[in-house]
């Protein structure tokens, strides 16, 4: 009886080293970057959107951004100061929790705050983003779907039928309320009706000067946030 080709054995150890050397390549990389500029930045990013950091990348193409991988990038600037790679690098790694990265650059704080304070972009909201307004549509016709789109509508929970062809809002329809957290649904109807609620923004939360060993805190950090942040690296 011929042998199933669907019968293969895949050797773990092959995967675990390719898993492995990439993450040393990795801390590789950052403690490189670590040696080659001037100034270590983490910034937390609201509403991800990778279309929207690409864009950040190409205009930074003078600096280097690391996200996502936060263990990795702890090993290797170091979690505590028996381990860490530099003066004060440590307290960096303290920070990475979260949707979170590095940015090494040679610009300098005033550039670079200036910079992201100003790149802020709307974008659709997905579910489980929380309403920013109430939205509420009117009773009546719906021109700018096709009548194939009416079925889609009804799915969706919208009274919705066809009237000589048109589709049609049988009455008023709430769809979300400020404050709420979005569902699949609702996050589907807000992108058909054209609302965006997400905002794209970058905040720059704390620095490391890789020439004095410096660290300094540039955005407010609630206790709770600060007092997360201590268990997790007491862990």
């Amino acid at each position: 009886m011929p042998k199933s080709k669907r019968d293969k054995k895949i050797s773990l150890t092959k995967t675990a080293k390719k898993g492995l050397e990439a993450k040393q390549k990795l801390i590789e990389e950052l403690r490189k970057c670590v040696d080659t500029y001037r100034y270590l930045f983490i910034f937390s990013v609201a509403n991800v959107r990778n279309s929207k950091l690409k864009v950040i990348r190409t205009a930074w193409k003078h600096s280097r951004f690391f996200f996502g991988k936060n263990k990795v990038m702890m090993v290797a600037l170091g979690k505590g100061c028996e381990d860490e790679y530099k003066d004060n690098l440590h307290k960096i790694s303290k920070r990475l929790r979260g949707e979170v990265g590095l940015l090494f650059t040679n610009k300098t704080c005033e550039d670079v705050q200036e910079y992201f304070n100003h790149f802020k972009e709307m974008d659709f909201a997905r579910a489980g983003n929380k309403a920013s307004m109430n939205v509420t549509l009117d009773e009546g016709p719906l021109e700018q779907f096709p009548h194939s789109m009416e079925p889609q509508l009804r799915q969706l929970g919208l009274p919705t039928a066809l009237k000589k062809g048109v589709v049609t809002l049988l009455s008023d329809y709430e769809v979300c309320k400020e404050g709420d957290v979005l569902t699949p649904e609702q996050a589907r109807i807000l992108k058909l009706f054209g609302i965006q609620m997400a905002e794209f923004k970058v905040n720059i939360r704390c620095m490391w000067n890789s020439e004095t060993g410096e660290y300094e805190q540039l955005s407010e950090e609630t206790e709770e946030e600060d007092q997360e942040m201590d268990e997790d690296i007491d862990e």
